[in-house]
């Protein structure tokens, strides 16, 4: 059994996948800042409000322990604190799951701060929205394949950052569907979102 350790190395997929989140967040603002320099009443998400949401996707893979499909799911409470131009930032906090059942098995559970500028283009019940994470997660990996005489555990605490950009669309004013992509737990994920608030 290998030590219980905290390991600061960064995901690979981590750096590649950043620059197209902000980049998508810097084309999703500036465009919206020239088109409505006020906030929309309309929007699904307003200062005030507190949303659920719940997604299940394809896991993020963290330092690259796993050989086999990585499936994920999250949960994420998020609030809206303030404008930002025509949008709202909202803070939250997310919990989830990556994990995998094969030959090299095992998961990583996480638990992180979340932030996100949302906006609708004054859609009714849209919720587009890019932002970033940070917070702790533990690893655990079983690798079968070389330790035939029994598990090799291989226990972490590691700091996790994540990307994401996503959209919502509320069928009425408390219940739609979001969908969501990056480097968050999940890579991409589709699941349900509730309005609390």
């Amino acid at each position: 059994m290998q030590p219980f350790r905290y390991d600061f190395c960064q995901c690979e997929y981590m750096k590649k996948i950043t620059p197209v989140i902000i980049l998508f967040c810097v084309t999703l603002a500036s465009g919206s800042f020239a088109q409505s320099p006020v906030h929309d009443p309309d929007a699904p998400l307003s200062v005030g409000s507190a949303t659920l949401s719940f997604g299940m996707g394809a896991g993020l893979n963290y330092r690259n322990y796993f050989n086999d499909r990585i499936f994920g799911a999250k949960i994420a409470l998020e609030f809206g604190a303030w404008h930002a131009g025509p949008g709202v930032i909202t803070v939250g906090g997310e919990t989830g799951l990556s994990f995998s059942a094969g030959n090299s098995g095992g998961f990583t559970f996480i638990s992180a701060a979340r932030s996100a500028w949302h906006y609708g283009w004054n859609v009714r019940g849209l919720d587009v929205y890019g932002g970033f994470s940070a917070g702790a997660g533990f690893l655990h990996s079983d690798d079968k394949v070389y330790h035939l005489d029994g598990n090799n555990y291989n226990d972490q605490l590691i700091p996790v950052f994540g990307a994401f950009a996503g959209a919502s669309y509320f069928l009425t004013r408390r219940f739609g569907f979001n969908a969501e992509a990056g480097s968050d737990i999940n890579h991409f994920q589709f699941g349900l979102i509730f309005k609390l608030k």
